[in-house]
């Protein structure tokens, strides 16, 4: 009985959370808060080392995010938060000479020979979650998986808790008084902070409160023409960078084509693509009981949706991926935003639920008519088959469009779909490798692509001198095996012993030449989730899915 109460008790706090939700539910699941609501403070930062006056990297395999192959080893000097130089020290397998070696000058030195060090990852599509947020979770536990796995640069989109206290967040992991990535922030062209949007006026006027408190970007879910034209000139008028989740609600005046001509310069997610090439239709199928409302039938749908459009090499499909790349359009596919829903079993069962997710955070990703992501109601196979071939088209248009030049981004969208802070990030580069990136092509749009997209390539995105000393480094060869990234790394046979071995994880996240052991910020997480189960008498391990009693 007494896990019985625990879901209960749960379910209660989900669906009280659920119910501040406003008209933006029906579209992209927006919440702003008022300043009353705002999240409890996130805690000073006790982690991490450094930045030094002098610091010596010594003796890794560089992988510096420009699409060059691996290199080294290297010494990479960094001076406070800044690299100061790169130097190639030797050949794998000689013997280093010490005369060859920068000079330690009275600075500190870490010895990583034989590990690879990359440059910081960049998340482009981010959210901040709370304990007054469905998912249930403290920010702080958000932050330090998204750290944990290397991620140092990314961008919010929606502002959750409003634009006030994200922007506050984003000064706090700017002077690094918290621990986390930097994060630029993406409002929600929304009702819910900014009031009506229902003249042309309304909408500039909420395009320049974001540019007047400090926003880099607008999010964008849809709205009426004239609307989205007003909005995004404003934005292009002020400097703002966009992106948009194309909802259907208004993906028939707003595809990808009419935004991206009226200055959008990226897309979450896909929808707005396909329609864009319809050639039998104007409008997709919909069976007649539809509601949109009801996330199963919109999740459903959504699956079926590549499949009406025109076939991969057709005149339509070229004209379309032309057209956008004319453009200079960006993509986030987020891939793994909506793995579950072609293998639930697989993604409802990933081991690292077992000691990295939360017992509120389970319970929002549970099937639930009040929770976003949560339409399991009655998922069937034919589901996830129709889900299967509707990624095997989506991959195929993202992969050519890499091919031809098109910029595609590394963006994780977690905290929803049985999709974890953190670890769903590496999964997008996994997906991306599925649809035919290779090992080096992820790492460049995991580094070099988002922070060009984001307009902060002077600072990150590659190892360069001058450059932000962000970096991650790692034990094992991810371009062997990407799944070495994630903080359960990967398995093993050690012939020696027989014995299977659990390899990877990332080892050290380096941001602004702080030097954070990625392996103890998962132990942390570890005991945040450990005693929150422990405070609701939840037995360790993975947590179940159906919550009715055994007949």
């Amino acid at each position: 009985m007494k896990m019985l109460w625990t879901h209960k008790l749960l379910r209660a706090v989900a669906i009280s959370s659920q119910l501040i939700i406003t008209a933006s539910f029906a579209v992209g699941f927006t919440v702003t808060a008022s300043a009353a609501d705002e999240p409890d403070p996130i805690p000073a930062r006790a982690e991490g080392q450094g930045p030094y006056k002098r610091l010596i990297l010594r003796g890794g395999y560089m992988i510096d995010g420009t699409g060059a192959p691996a290199q080294g080893p290297v010494d990479i000097v960094v001076e406070n938060d800044r690299i100061k130089e790169i130097r190639v020290v030797g050949a794998p397998g000689g013997k280093i000479k010490p005369e060859n070696r920068p000079a330690l000058n009275g600075g500190e030195e870490l010895d990583i020979s034989g590990m690879y060090i990359m440059p910081g990852f960049v998340d482009s599509h981010l959210h901040i979650h709370s304990k007054k947020a469905g998912q249930g979770v403290p920010p702080e536990y958000i932050l330090k998986l998204w750290l944990a796995h290397g991620i140092t640069s990314g961008r919010t989109v929606s502002a959750y808790h409003g634009t006030p206290w994200e922007m506050k967040v984003k000064k706090q992991l700017e002077n690094n008084e918290i621990t986390g990535p930097r994060i630029q922030v993406y409002p929600a062209f929304d009702a819910d902070e900014a009031g009506p949007l229902n003249t042309e006026k309304q909408a500039r006027d909420r395009i320049r409160y974001i540019k007047k408190m400090g926003g880099s970007g607008v999010k964008f879910f849809g709205a009426p023409l004239e609307i989205m034209t007003a909005a995004l000139d404003e934005a292009g008028k002020l400097g703002l960078s966009s992106t948009m989740h194309h909802a259907q609600l208004d993906v028939l005046h707003a595809n990808v084509l009419t935004t991206s001509k009226l200055g959008l310069k990226s897309m979450e997610h896909w929808y707005g693509l396909p329609e864009a090439m319809f050639e039998d239709r104007l409008i997709q199928h919909y069976p007649n009981d539809y509601i949109y409302n009801d996330e199963q039938h919109r999740f459903g749908e959504a699956g079926r949706l590549w499949k009406q459009a025109a076939k991969p090499g057709s005149a339509k499909w070229n004209e379309v991926m032309q057209t956008l790349l004319d453009r200079d359009f960006a993509m986030s596919p987020t891939f793994t935003a909506y793995l579950t829903s072609r293998d639930f079993m697989r993604m409802s069962r990933a081991e690292w639920h077992e000691e990295y997710t939360m017992p509120a955070l389970w319970e929002f990703y549970r099937a639930s008519r009040n929770a976003h992501g949560s339409y399991w109601f009655n998922w069937s196979i034919e589901d996830e088959v129709e889900w299967k071939n509707n990624y095997r088209l989506w991959m195929q248009f993202v992969n050519e469009y890499k091919n031809k030049g098109g910029r595609v981004m590394v963006g994780s969208d977690s905290g929803y779909i049985y999709n974890l802070y953190g670890f769903g990030y590496i999964q997008e580069m996994l997906l991306l490798r599925e649809a035919g990136f290779t090992p080096l092509e992820v790492l460049h749009s995991a580094t070099m692509q988002g922070a060009k997209q984001l307009g902060t390539d002077k600072d990150v995105g590659s190892i360069r001198v001058g450059k932000k000393a962000d970096f991650v480094i790692v034990g094992e060869n991810p371009l062997a095996n990407l799944r070495v990234l994630h903080g359960t790394g990967a398995y093993r046979l050690n012939d020696q012993t027989d014995q299977m071995e659990r390899i990877g994880g990332v080892d050290y996240t380096v941001k602004d030449g702080i030097i954070y052991d990625a392996k103890a910020l998962l132990k942390n997480v570890r005991a945040m989730v450990k005693a929150e189960k422990d405070r609701l008498g939840i037995a360790p391990g993975i947590m179940p899915i159906a919550t009715a009693p055994k007949h």
